[in-house]
């Protein structure tokens, strides 16, 4: 989306070299002048005329435009991005050098613009790095004018700070392991014939089907309301994603862990099972439904994608006092993400009293891709795909 901004040069000011060549220029004209020596006297006037006219250049105004538009405004984790920033001359008769710096994170980017003639525009494209999740804002964008010799500038701001949120990738693990067949969601005994879960209510839609209709709920908030429900023979997958940075090798392998639960939740969704996110220093706790109720069709419920693009890392080593165990609500397939540097004897004690339990290690060095501990079976690899591929060989049905 475009943005443009007016025109807000600041006050002209020396560069370093600007402040040496005038000091330079002032002694050796006043040491001229006591000294009598005219060479000496030439010389320094002539730096001190340089520094003017360089001063007089930066400030004649000479107005510009600048648009910036964004490719996107939400992007799939590195997944190509960029900002193309358009700086236009509206001055009729003069040309214009200008460097651009853009602030995007906590770096400053310089932007490279070419020379303007009067009336025309330059183009500068900028990368917006996508290695991390999170929100990555950039600008406003800085000009900078410089007058003869670059012995003073004058700069400027244009546009406010944008945005792009970087979400977690989201890669095909094809199936889940098959599930159980039960009365409803959490109950433990099997049951004959059909029947659904209540996962959830949303608003009505038109088009809906009317028998969906949740009557007792509508009347309480005075609006139609549709249930959310999912097969009971299906598997309801928990994925307990550990967001303890000790737990991992370097920081950079959450990014991975957290890639591994968006695939697995997406995957839970497309094949029209529910799923539900816990992690363990945090207080997280997200219900993804299956992908025929999420919102817009997407695989992702959109608060799920929303709360993993911005989960961040803890530093807690222990985990969170309130948070809810995985087993609760008896999950047909619990996954635990982890690194490298967890405790895994008590996590497959949390994992053993799920029916099918994984464990899933983001480990930089791995002896073995595919293992069993204990009946749980152990994953691990370096990267998200080492993972998704080693589930789609020994877990998905």
């Amino acid at each position: 989306m475009p943005s443009i901004s007016p025109d807000r040069w600041g006050s002209p000011r020396l560069t370093a070299r600007g402040t040496t060549a005038a000091t330079l220029g002032a002694l050796l004209l006043l040491g001229g002048l006591w000294a009598r020596y005219p060479s000496l006297v030439a010389l320094g006037a002539g730096l001190v005329v340089l520094v003017f006219a360089s001063v007089v250049g930066v400030l004649v105004a000479v107005p510009v435009r600048v648009e910036r538009r964004t490719s996107r405004t939400r992007v799939t984790r590195l997944a190509d991005c960029t900002a193309e920033i358009t700086v236009t001359n509206l001055s009729s008769w003069a040309s214009i050098q200008l460097e651009g710096f853009d602030r995007v994170g906590a770096d400053l980017r310089p932007v490279a613009l070419p020379r303007l003639a009067p009336g025309t525009s330059g183009i500068g494209t900028e990368v917006i790095p996508t290695a991390h999740r999170g929100r990555v804002r950039f600008g406003p964008l800085v000009l900078r004018r410089s007058g003869v010799a670059r012995l003073a500038v004058r700069t400027s701001e244009h546009g406010e700070a944008a945005s792009v949120l970087v979400e977690p990738r989201v890669l095909d693990a094809i199936s889940l392991a098959p599930g159980l067949r039960r009365g409803h969601t959490g109950a433990q005994e099997r049951i004959e014939h059909g029947g659904t879960d209540l996962v959830g209510l949303r608003e009505y839609i038109a088009g809906d089907d009317l028998r969906r209709l949740h009557w007792a709920t509508s009347a309480r908030r005075g609006q139609l309301m549709v249930r959310q429900d999912a097969d009971p023979a299906l598997p309801h997958l928990t994925v307990l994603l550990d967001d303890r940075l000790a737990s991992y090798a370097a920081p950079a392998d959450l990014e991975e862990a957290v890639d591994v639960a968006a695939s697995l939740l997406a995957t839970a969704a497309a094949t029209e099972s529910p799923g539900r996110l816990l992690t363990i220093a945090g207080d997280l706790e997200l219900e993804n439904p299956p992908s025929r109720v999420a919102d817009g069709g997407s695989d992702l419920a959109p608060d799920v994608r929303e709360a993993l693009a911005l989960l961040v890392g803890r530093d807690d080593d222990a985990g969170h006092p309130g948070a809810p165990s995985a087993t609760v609500d008896g999950p047909d397939v619990l996954v635990v993400l982890t690194g490298v540097r967890a405790d895994l004897g008590a996590l497959l004690l949390e994992a053993a009293a799920a029916p099918a339990a994984v464990i899933a290690v983001v480990d930089p060095d791995p002896v073995a891709l595919v293992s069993a501990v204990q009946g749980v079976t152990l994953l691990r690899g370096p990267r998200a795909e080492d993972l998704v591929h080693g589930w789609r060989s020994a877990v998905a049905r």
